[in-house]
């Protein structure tokens, strides 16, 4: 009988980052199957690992509480981490629906630290439509946006609207019609809303990410839209040499968590690095 595990991902503590579930022995468990464990488990995303054709290859699929989705950035890193703990560090290569994603693990000051490069990123201007209805749906103004980073659509295994707000306030403030948006970003193939305030130069990104289209209101980390973020940095102009910069997300959820983007103006290619740690049941 397949076992669940549970990680918390971007994080060394059990009580931050976002938690996500693990089944590595699902060859045997159907779609019906691995969609009744993850609505019963209720995370944003349980990944379901099955064994590839070589040794630290696997195949792996995501399903949030009510549907498959094609890429998840947090259940990719906690699996990584997962499979390290049970074998060891060292890379591991994933075949998603989104393409495939290498991850590098290792262990830092005493627990284990995985970097996954994304698939190709991309990344468009996003409609000015799309933009109002979400705004509307947020309960925010055009005006409250920075206008020196425009709203995009980007994609890095799944589809992100980037807004970035001007102020840390209004980005803590954040509430917003579930049902309405769950529409609207389900229309526009959107995964999360990627919502972001921009500290000082860039070093620091503090961002949050409703996420009503997989039955969550709120990411505490999402690695898939941090791959889009630097993907979008990029398309923007803002990466003339390789850089990394931290995204700090699940701060106003009481789950802080960290994500080290690392992105190279020569690759669409993004890098999402973070901690995961085991969450233990009694």
């Amino acid at each position: 009988m397949s076992s669940t595990l549970r990680y918390a991902a971007f994080t060394t503590d059990p009580d931050g980052g976002n938690p996500a579930g693990i089944v590595l022995d699902a060859l045997e468990l159907d779609p019906r199957e691995r969609q009744h464990i993850a609505a019963e488990l209720g995370y944003s995303e349980t990944a379901f690992v099955e064994p590839g054709p070589r040794a630290r290859e696997y195949k792996i699929r995501y399903f949030s509480p009510v549907a498959e989705v094609p890429f998840c950035g947090h259940a990719t890193i906690a699996s990584a981490v997962a499979l390290a703990d049970r074998e060891g560090p060292g890379d591991i290569v994933l075949e998603t629906s989104a393409g495939r994603v290498d991850v590098a693990t290792e262990r830092v000051d005493g627990s284990i630290r995985a970097a996954m490069t994304s698939v190709d990123t991309r990344s468009h201007p996003a409609d000015e439509s799309l933009v109002a209805a979400a705004l509307a749906a947020l309960d925010w103004r055009k005006g409250e946006l920075n206008t020196d980073f425009p709203p995009h659509v980007s994609f890095g295994g799944v589809n992100h609207l980037v807004l970035t707000v001007s102020t840390r306030e209004r980005l803590a403030e954040l509430e917003y019609n579930f049902e309405n948006l769950k529409r609207i970003m389900s229309f526009n193939d959107l995964t999360t809303l990627q919502l972001v305030y921009v500290d000082g130069a860039g070093e620091v990104v503090h961002s949050r990410n409703p996420f009503p289209v997989g039955g969550i209101v709120e990411d505490s980390a999402t690695g898939a839209a941090a791959a889009a973020y630097g993907g979008y940095l990029r398309a923007l102009g803002r990466v003339t040499a390789r850089r990394s910069f931290t995204i700090l997300q699940g701060e106003d959820m009481g789950r802080p968590s960290q994500l080290t983007v690392t992105v190279d103006p020569n690759s669409a290619r993004v890098t999402v690095a973070g901690h995961a740690v085991e969450i233990l049941t009694p």
